[in-house]
């Protein structure tokens, strides 16, 4: 199992001390988590994609294609890549570009993201995001998948005889996870391909996030990519840790009270009751987090969101510390001890992808799952509802 660690790059006042970092040092910081991520061990080191203030992270390829260069093991992917409004040709260009030269050490979620304004910012109606969302992404399979493609859509200007370059790595695009917390649609279409889910549910109780999990499951399992307990899900989370339970709480009070995307809203006990936010010792994180496959089944996947809410760099890096050397590998290996063998331990690598490509006699190019639908003859881009909205939830 993957355990990694995402930012969604605010620029928070520390309420601490009241100093509030520029961009310049924020973006600094985010690459010092990362390769410090890496050298602790974890799996993942995941960014955002946002376009406003207070964030940051506006150009997530720059900031991977950098960190390419600077770290050596870990994982390095997007937390959000706006499949709405940026362009799906210049996506599958970036995002090959990425995977040629990290050698395939990465992958993408695509997601709506959580601003709306940004539709306007780039010539898009928000009222169309689940449309786009089908219609780019389709587009952007056949870019990584067909040599020359000739297309014509609703949203941007017809192809005609148009090859993406580079090409992707081996002649096998990125995987790809699906991010959504509240869009069956996109669970849909993330089972139609084949694809991984990855349901953020930071700010969600479990009951929502497994009616969203196993959605996404009975749907992979209809789409004949497998059982349902085989399918690719991953999930986001939230700790602060301390070795003595209270200091985390007396510490992490101030910043939960006050950052924006906290303050003034539930208690931080009513938060921690209600989502999977975890202040504590290590062994509380451990305890509450290897519960969650009792949610949604064995996943693959486990993002945790620790230098958000005007923390420290300092402090982060510690955080870093005790998730990689106390709390994954107790979790790591609880989690495996319980996995059945056909169920998957992690997405699958650049390598395995390229393999089973090879063995199936293509060479990278093939639909995974198919180009439509064999229960209805449909492509996922038929409709911009492929299956009921009420179906997530048994209504």
């Amino acid at each position: 199992m993957q355990f990694g660690i995402f930012t969604v790059g605010d620029v928070t006042t520390d309420p601490t001390t009241g100093r509030t970092p520029d961009d310049t040092e924020r973006v600094r910081a985010m690459l010092t988590i990362a390769r410090h991520a890496d050298e602790a061990g974890l799996d993942v080191f995941a960014t955002g994609e946002h376009h406003n203030p207070p964030f940051v992270p506006s150009s997530p390829t720059t900031m991977l294609g950098y960190l390419t260069g600077v770290t050596k093991n870990i994982v390095l992917s997007t937390s959000t890549t706006l499949i709405t409004t940026n362009d799906p040709v210049r996506l599958a260009e970036e995002y090959a570009m990425l995977q040629v030269i990290s050698d395939g050490r990465m992958d993408l979620m695509m997601g709506r993201g959580n601003t709306g304004p940004v539709y306007p910012w780039f010539g898009q109606d928000i009222r169309n995001g689940i449309p786009l969302a089908i219609e780019n992404y389709a587009l952007l399979r056949r870019l990584w998948t067909e040599d020359v493609v000739d297309w014509e859509g609703k949203f941007r200007t017809p192809l005609q005889g148009f090859t993406s370059t580079p090409r992707p790595l081996d002649g096998v695009p990125p995987f790809v996870w699906h991010g959504s917390i509240r869009s069956p649609e996109i669970a849909e279409q993330a089972a139609y391909y084949g694809d991984g889910f990855f349901h953020n549910n930071i700010f969600w109780p479990m009951s929502h996030t497994r009616q969203m999990v196993q959605f996404y499951r009975q749907r992979w399992e209809h789409h004949g990519h497998g059982p349902a307990d085989t399918a690719i899900v991953g999930l986001g989370g939230q700790v602060f840790m301390r070795k003595d339970s209270q200091k985390a709480w007396d510490e992490f009070r101030p910043y939960f009270d006050n950052a924006p995307v906290y303050g003034h809203g539930p208690s931080m006990e009513d938060f921690t009751r209600e989502t999977p936010l975890t202040v504590g010792s290590p062994q509380q994180v451990i305890d509450r987090y290897a519960t969650m496959r009792e949610h949604v089944g064995d996943y693959q996947r486990q993002l945790f969101l620790i230098d958000h809410a005007g923390l420290p760099l300092k402090t982060v890096l510690e955080q870093i510390d005790l998730l990689a050397g106390e709390v994954v590998p107790v979790l790591r290996q609880e989690m495996e001890s319980v996995r059945p063998a056909h169920v998957p331990a992690n997405p699958p690598s650049h390598a395995e992808r390229v393999a089973a490509a090879r063995a199936a006699g293509t060479d990278g190019a093939a639909h995974v799952g198919g180009s439509e639908d064999r229960w209805t003859g449909r492509t996922a881009e038929d409709d911009p509802q492929p299956a009921p909205a009420g179906a997530a939830f048994g209504l």
